[in-house]
This record gives structure tokens, C-alpha cells and sequence, in this order.
């Protein structure tokens, strides 16, 4: 598998050493994360009682050179609106992060590799999943 962007239950079940999600994350040669997955992450670090060991380890993957952390950009923005818009227009919402992720990963060229099938309301989006 060339290239896919990872959502935030994907880089969590990999952390938690689900042996799927390991096996395909090692198929992966370009695996992109949104910003948007990372402000999550980092909200459920501190939430939780291992905010630093959490950290240092999304700093290892994140430093891999298979890894670009995608920021979102103009263009994130105009992909956002017309995922948001056929959503509506379909009257399947979903939540807002997620079509941020998807966004960013219709910009940058990326399958989505998820664990979450509301991402299947968008149309065109290319999911890749442990199922």
C-alpha cells in the first residue's frame, strides 16, 4: 500500500498494539495525520494520567520519516466546505473533526484508514479499515 492517512482511533489501536492495525500500518510507505488528529490525541493525553509518556511516544512516530503531519491549509478549507455541503445536502452530519481529517486527506491525495463508518457518507473518499 503506497500512501493512506491515519484517524485518531487508528494511531490509538496501533499504540494499544492491535495486531491488524500494526500489520498494516507496516504496509503503509506514507502514512499522513491531520493536525486535526493530533489536537485529538492530545486532548486524550490530558485527559488521561500518562499525558508525557503519551506525548514522547506520539513524538517517535511523528519524527518517522515515513510520517507527514498535514496542517490544514486554504485549500483543507475549501475541501472542508464541500464535504460539509454534500453532508448536508445527504442528511448524514457527522462529526466535524472527522470531515476536517477527510478534507485533508482529499487535499493531499491520501486513501483514509479508519475504524469509524460514518466516513463512509463521503462521497468519494477511498477508506481503507481493519474489517
Amino acid at each position: 500500500m503506497r500512501k493512506a492517512m491515519i484517524d485518531t482511533n487508528i494511531y490509538s489501536m496501533a499504540m494499544r498494539g492491535d495486531p491488524d492495525i500494526v500489520g498494516l500500518l507496516r504496509k503503509i510507505d506514507r502514512i499522513g495525520i491531520s493536525t486535526i488528529s493530533v489536537g485529538e490525541l492530545f486532548s486524550g493525553f490530558k485527559a488521561g494520567g500518562r499525558e508525557e509518556k503519551n506525548r514522547e511516544e506520539l513524538e517517535l512516530f511523528l519524527d518517522s520519516p515515513r510520517v507527514t503531519v498535514h496542517a490544514i491549509e486554504v485549500e483543507t478549507a475549501d475541501w472542508y466546505a464541500v464535504i460539509l455541503n454534500q453532508l448536508r445536502a445527504s442528511g448524514t452530519p457527522i462529526p466535524t473533526n472527522d470531515i476536517w481529517i477527510a478534507a485533508s486527506a482529499f487535499q493531499h491525495g491520501y486513501k483514509l484508514l479508519t475504524n469509524d463508518k460514518h466516513f463512509g457518507f463521503i462521497q468519494g473518499l477511498v477508506q481503507i479499515g481493519k474489517d
